[in-house]
């Protein structure tokens, strides 16, 4: 798997729980190499069979949850289905982290959210500034 580990929009940095909305997705198509190295996509799997496009609205807000049940806000960019060496569907994202940072998710390990959601929100200022207060 090739991956970004940063893909910059326009002022070079990641988004609020405000701006969040003028992230450009990667959609219609399956990302190549050249895709990642040009910054469009945040990653292009190998060594898979019968990758496609997932048809969703992007960018949509998720909530990555890790192994220990911590999660992350983040905003999916990217969505594709490919069938592993076992035969098995993997629907894969791509993800913007508010710092600007690129990461790859299971659709599994992730909550699809609205941007009103108040936990993604928390999630996302305190990304942005760990002293900030907890909404309640």
């Amino acid at each position: 798997m090739t991956m970004n580990d940063n893909l910059p929009d326009e002022d070079g940095g990641g988004f609020d729980a405000e701006d969040w909305t003028r992230l450009t997705p990667f959609t219609g198509v399956v990302a190549t190499l050249d895709d990642v190295q040009a910054r469009r996509a945040v990653f292009a799997l190998g060594d898979t069979d019968d990758p496609r496009p997932i048809a969703m609205a992007l960018p949509q807000p998720v909530i990555w949850w890790d192994d220990d049940g911590a999660g992350q806000a983040a905003v999916a960019v990217q969505a594709e289905t490919h069938l592993g060496p076992d035969g098995e569907e993997m629907e894969v994202l791509g993800l913007i982290l508010p710092d600007g940072g690129g990461a790859v998710a299971l659709m599994e390990d992730v909550d699809l959210v609205d941007a009103s959601d108040p936990t993604w929100r928390d999630l996302v200022t305190h990304a942005i500034d760990p002293s900030a207060a907890y909404e309640d």
